[in-house]
């Protein structure tokens, strides 16, 4: 059992890649009310339960006919494979894609006690009566016709791997200069603060004293931003006297680089295109820890629009 060679080695990898993603998606789809195309991938794989099953199987090899050894090498191995992925993959895309954060005996929020327990039973399952009739399956083709299938379903899952690895790398790429971006617009949003305190207008003062400015949202910075700009328009208006020259210059400087940022904002969220839009709807645990307001705020931009369209 269990001996194969490369080509039926990468078949049986696909093969569960695919019921990996089947199993998956049935289950988030089921929590979430709606379909829901799990995983990384925009195709129906899922790499890491390809990549579990095939540990499993080289794992518990030496241990076949030991229920309890191939039980333990089953939750060493996943549990080692699903951390190492999970540090891997949040090193590349500075986002987490799956999180056992809160769950009973977890581990930096990557592994926890009950997934660790459930590897185990699932290489007893597998190796002993799910793996059975599909290696008797693989075996059963002709080799020509396996390895032709095993060809063109690694050039298909190739190329959606690598526009999705890209896709990923965008993403993260747009968190941090949505992170940068609302980093400047907060240092103007302060210098704005000073201008309209000056002028003694009591409202702000008072607002800014009590120390109310919160953590918001890129869209609620940039719509406090414009409600500043309007105030100051009012008082310069109102009292022209208010401001020396090179305030009235600084002023002018300041609204000239939001509208700047203001594009720069639109231009951010123009390029989420279907992948990363497909990436962030198809997982919806999806977090980042290092960027999560940029994050967040993407989150709630791709299920706003989705909301839009079953409207």
């Amino acid at each position: 059992m269990f001996n194969y060679n490369g080509f039926q080695w990468l078949f049986i990898f696909y093969f569960y890649c695919f019921g990996g993603w089947c199993f998956e998606s049935a289950v988030v789809s089921l929590k979430a009310r709606k379909w829901v195309n799990r995983g990384f991938m925009r195709g129906p794989f899922l790499p890491l339960y390809g990549s579990g099953a095939t540990m499993m199987l080289v794992v518990s090899r030496p241990f076949q006919d030991n229920v309890l050894l191939t039980y333990i090498a089953g939750v060493i191995g996943a549990t080692a494979l699903e951390y190492v992925t999970g540090i891997v993959m949040e090193a590349l895309f500075q986002v987490r894609y799956w999180d056992y954060t809160g769950k009973f005996m977890n581990f930096q929020g990557r592994i926890c006690l009950r997934s660790s327990i459930a590897w185990g039973f699932l290489t007893i399952l597998m190796t002993r009566v799910i793996h059975r009739p599909i290696e008797q399956f693989v075996f059963s083709m002709p080799s020509r016709l396996l390895n032709w299938v095993t060809v063109l379903l690694t050039v298909y899952i190739v190329a959606d791997f690598t526009l999705s690895f890209k896709a990923a790398l965008d993403l993260r790429d747009i968190m941090i200069r949505m992170m940068r971006l609302r980093e400047e617009l907060e240092r103007m949003q302060k210098r704005l603060d000073v201008f309209i305190a000056f002028n003694n207008d009591e409202r702000e003062q008072r607002r800014l004293d009590r120390g109310e400015r919160r953590e918001v949202w890129l869209n609620d910075l940039t719509s406090s931003l414009e409600q500043g700009f309007a105030t100051l328009k009012e008082l310069l208006l109102s009292k022209p006297t208010a401001y020396g020259e090179s305030v009235r210059e600084e002023i002018a400087e300041l609204r000239g680089r939001f509208n700047l940022y203001r594009e720069r904002e639109r231009g951010e969220k123009k390029l989420l295109d279907f992948y990363k839009r497909d990436m962030i709807r198809n997982n919806p645990s999806m977090r980042s820890e290092t960027y999560e307001s940029a994050f967040e705020e993407l989150k709630k931009l791709v299920n706003s629009e989705e909301d839009a369209t079953h409207k």
